[in-house]
C-alpha cells in the first residue's frame, strides 16, 4: 500500500481544441419580434454551514472548526466519517513532532474497507498553518479517510494539493502531548489489514480516539 501523505505535483496536459465547422443560415419567414423575456438573478446556493467536531482522545478533548467554504469535498468527507463513528478508537499512527499528527485508518480493517473510496480534490484556498486540519493523500485524486493535524507552519504543503478544510480551536496543548515516541514506524499496510489488533501488540503506547462527535 501507498503511505499516504507526500506526494510530487505533477505537471499538466495541455487539451487540443477544433471549432465546429459554421452552418449556412436557413431561410425563414418573416416574423414580427417578440417581447423580451425579463432576466431573473441567478438564485444563490447557500453555503453549508460551519460545525464543530469534539474528539475526546486518551490525553483529553480538543475540537476542531470546520469550514465547508475552505474545502467543501473535504469537509463533507470528515462529517460523514464522525456520523459513521469511523474514528472511535481510531490511533493517532504517525506523529512527527514540529510536523504533523497523523490519523485516520479505523479501529476495524473492516470500517476502513467501508470507506476506501476516493473523494475529487478540493483547490487550496488555505494554508496549512499550524492548527489546521487536512486530508493526507498518496497522489491527486486519492484522498479517502486519512487526515493530518499541522503542527506547524506548513506552507510548503500548499502547493502540493494539500487543502485544509479545518482548524484545531481548543485543546491544541492536548494535540501537542500525543505520544511521539515511535515517529513513523507504524506500517500503514499492516494497519489497514489488521486494525488496532496490530497497533496494540506492536506499538501500545499510541494515543488513540475514544469519540469524535458532531457538536454545536
Amino acid at each position: 500500500m501507498q503511505r499516504r501523505f507526500l506526494l510530487l505535483a505533477l505537471a499538466g496536459l495541455l487539451a487540443g481544441c477544433s471549432s465546429a465547422p459554421k452552418a449556412e443560415p436557413e431561410k425563414t419567414e418573416t416574423k414580427q419580434p417578440e417581447p423580451p423575456v425579463e432576466a431573473k438573478p441567478p438564485v444563490a446556493t447557500p453555503a453549508a454551514a460551519v460545525f464543530n467536531v469534539k474528539f475526546d482522545t486518551s490525553k483529553g478533548p480538543f475540537t476542531v472548526e470546520v469550514h465547508p467554504d475552505w474545502a467543501p469535498k473535504g469537509a463533507e468527507r470528515f462529517k460523514q466519517l464522525v456520523e459513521d463513528k469511523f474514528f472511535d478508537g481510531a490511533r493517532f499512527f504517525r506523529v512527527v513532532p514540529n510536523f504533523i499528527i497523523q490519523f485516520g485508518l479505523a479501529g476495524s480493517p473492516a470500517m476502513t474497507k467501508k470507506w476506501d473510496s476516493p473523494i475529487q480534490d478540493d483547490p487550496v484556498l488555505r494554508t496549512n498553518a499550524a492548527g489546521t486540519i487536512t486530508f493526507a493523500t498518496a497522489g491527486p485524486g486519492t484522498r479517502t479517510s486519512q487526515l493530518f493535524i499541522n503542527l506547524n507552519s506548513n506552507q510548503a504543503l500548499d502547493g502540493q494539493g494539500f487543502a485544509p478544510f479545518g482548524k484545531v480551536t481548543s485543546g491544541m496543548d492536548v494535540v501537542l502531548k500525543l505520544y511521539s515516541g515511535y515517529g513513523e514506524q507504524p506500517d500503514q499496510g499492516a494497519i489497514t489489514a489488521r486494525g488496532n489488533g496490530y497497533l496494540t501488540s506492536q506499538f501500545p503506547n499510541l494515543d488513540y480516539i475514544k469519540t469524535a462527535t458532531i457538536v454545536p
